[in-house]
This record gives structure tokens, C-alpha cells and sequence, in this order.
């Protein structure tokens, strides 16, 4: 398993909520503007250091409030599972998909892939580590909570981690953007990397 316990900063009211409604966190300390003071008081019991800053004091430290809505948190990354204990929990479960992701960069994108993997119980995004943004504060932002859920594996080879879902009973199914034909009557199987 995958244990950081790096200290994260991770910012934006949904994805803050999520983090501070994550049991498996340990949060060192929120700082908001004079505004989120409503917000703050409702996560008293969950984290024990609540800094209410104005304005010019939290524009030092964090710079515009347009990026960060006012609402930061310090807190310690969770235990994620690595893709091989992934594979060994998901085994008991009938059905699971996983989004295989390749040369997407930007972690807008895969904030906002993330979101709808949450929406459609997607356990899980595989993307290879070269070029891929690691969870940073602006992909947490993008994911609106989602990162807290969806597990993010980035993998050193692709073709390789696809190929080890496969002896797992996944199916890969891939889409080519430069194909005409539309194929609408597509019957997933009940394990499918997409």
C-alpha cells in the first residue's frame, strides 16, 4: 500500500469538504478568509487548528482567493491501495471498471475525468507517470471531493498494467476519435477497463 503521509494542501470548498469528511485523514490545520467563517465552524470536531484570516493575511499566504475559494487545508495524505491490492479487493466483486488514461496532462482534465468516475462508481484511473500530474492542490480542486474516492494509479507502464487487469478478468475496450462508426449497441462486460 501506498502511505505518504505527506502533509497535503488542498484547497476549493467541495474539495476540502471531502477531505475533512475522509476518516481515514489526519488534518493539521484549515485557514479561511473572514467569509468561510460559517463553513469553519462546521468542521470544529474534525480538525482541532481553524485560522480565520482576513482578507490581506490570507491573500499574503495563498495569493488570490479565486483559486482557493478562501478555503485551505494542511493535511496528511491517506493509505491509497497499490494497483496489486486494488486488483486482489476488487477480485470479490462482480463488477468494476477502471478509465486507462494515456498522454492527458492537465489536471483539469483528469479532475473533471475523476468526477465522473465518482458519478458512475468507476473504482479507479490508470495513467502512466510519465506526463501525468501527480495529486497536486489544483487536481483535488478540479475533482471537486472525487480524489477521496476514486483511486489514481500511475503506472510505469501503461500496456503492461492493462495487461495485468486482464488476468484478472478485465476486458479493454478502446475508442479511436479518427473512426466514423458508431458503435451503440456496445454490451460491457462486467469487469472493463475503458
Amino acid at each position: 500500500s501506498l502511505i505518504t503521509g505527506k502533509i497535503q494542501t488542498i484547497h476549493g470548498m467541495h474539495a476540502v469538504r471531502a477531505a475533512l469528511s475522509n476518516t481515514k485523514r489526519v488534518h493539521h490545520e484549515l485557514h479561511v478568509t473572514e467569509n468561510n467563517r460559517e463553513f469553519a465552524k462546521n468542521y470544529k470536531s474534525a480538525i482541532k487548528k481553524i485560522t480565520i484570516l482576513d482578507q490581506k493575511d490570507f491573500k499574503k499566504l495563498y495569493g488570490s482567493e479565486k483559486s482557493t475559494q478562501g478555503i485551505v487545508l494542511k493535511t496528511k495524505d491517506f493509505e491509497r491501495p497499490s494497483l496489486e491490492q486494488f486488483l486482489k479487493n476488487e477480485n470479490f466483486n462482480n463488477r468494476s471498471v477502471v478509465v486507462a488514461l494515456d498522454q492527458i496532462t492537465d489536471p483539469q482534465n483528469i479532475g473533471s475525468i475523476m468526477r465522473s468516475c465518482a458519478l458512475f462508481n468507476c473504482k479507479g484511473i490508470l495513467i502512466a507517470k510519465d506526463n501525468s500530474p501527480d495529486l497536486t492542490p489544483s487536481l483535488y480542486k478540479a475533482a471537486s471531493g472525487a480524489a477521496e474516492i476514486v483511486n489514481y494509479f500511475r503506472v510505469t507502464n501503461l500496456k503492461r498494467s492493462i495487461s495485468e487487469l486482464k488476468k484478472y478478468g478485465y476486458w479493454a475496450y478502446g475508442f479511436d476519435s479518427s473512426e466514423n462508426q458508431k458503435s451503440y449497441n456496445l454490451n460491457f462486460s462486467k469487469k472493463s477497463i475503458l
